[in-house]
């Protein structure tokens, strides 16, 4: 006949399940702390300040993954180099864990570095690839990397595997860029990055963002690009300021059908005064894309 449990078994059941239960609590305290660790890394390694320089507008916007212990490595840096031009970088680290956002720091860090000794954007491309490489780390990381001249308005851009950025002008104009690109950074030595020229005028913009803003379960990359597109054109056409196109622009994240991280970089120079979106007075920014190939 079945035997009948004693208080003793009982005992030791409730005191199996307090120990599994304090076990599973430490676990979930340990990943929220791990996920909060990673969060504060990535923030202290993005830009506090951005460049400034006559006419030059630039508007950011980053929303790091938050789910469960997704945290990515998505970045975006400006900065002026020692020719007195701006460098402007955009990329997504393989992975969503910490090791993708101190990978992160690492290729931020490396691009800024390796500015000093070459500004041209195909040459260090290639040297930061070699650098990762050199560190022995499994990760890889997408990329894009503008040096702009603001007096001059010349804009030169090379691409590692990163999502091609959009550009619209004033007088109705607007596309997705469409240069060669390279390979990611950290998979193989030697790589070459073809050079973009591009002429950047009054009126239109310039738009950078990372996979997470146009593509995911609910949205190819085809439409989510197609989006931001429509977006610029009619901030360029209706002369609505940097900050009020990056808004929108990390907005389209929210549809894509996963928590990712997203950055946007918009960039821009002055145009004639025209009213935004609060219907203040502001400064249009501006974007032509003519380009030719370099190296």
């Amino acid at each position: 006949m079945p035997r009948k449990r004693t208080t003793d078994d009982g005992d030791e059941l409730l005191a199996r399940l307090g120990s599994l239960t304090a076990q599973a609590r430490e676990r979930a305290e340990q990943q929220r702390t791990q996920v909060e660790l990673a969060i504060a890394l990535q923030r202290g390694m993005l830009p506090r300040d951005l460049p400034t320089a006559s006419g030059l507008h630039l508007a950011v916007r980053y929303a790091p993954a938050t789910y469960g212990l997704n945290v990515g490595g998505d970045w975006y840096d400006a900065f002026t180099m020692p020719d007195g031009r701006i460098g402007l970088s955009i990329g997504d680290v393989q992975g969503h864990n910490i090791e993708a956002a101190a990978f992160m720091g690492q290729v931020r860090a490396g691009l800024r570095a390796l500015a000093s000794v070459t500004s041209e954007p195909g040459d260090l491309l290639a040297r930061t690839n070699d650098l990762l490489l050199s560190l022995g780390s499994d990760l890889f990381a997408t990329c894009t990397f503008m040096r702009l001249d603001p007096v001059t308005g010349v804009l030169e851009s090379a691409r590692a595997g990163h999502t091609p950025f959009v550009w619209a002008t004033a007088e109705g104009q607007s596309g997705v860029v469409d240069d060669e690109g390279g390979p990611p950074l950290g998979i193989q030595r030697g790589m070459e990055y073809p050079v973009t020229r591009h002429h950047l005028t009054t009126g239109g913009m310039f738009v950078l963002l990372t996979d997470g803003v146009v593509e995911g379960p609910s949205l190819n990359i085809e439409d989510g690009l197609r989006h931001v597109v429509r977006l610029a054109g009619i901030a360029a056409v209706a002369g609505l300021e940097a900050h009020a196109l990056a808004g929108a622009v990390i907005k389209c994240a929210e549809s894509v059908g996963h928590e990712d991280d997203a950055a946007v970089l918009v960039v821009g120079l002055d145009g004639p005064c025209a009213t935004g979106l609060d219907g203040a007075a502001v400064q249009p920014e501006g974007g032509t894309p003519h380009r030719s190939r370099g190296r």
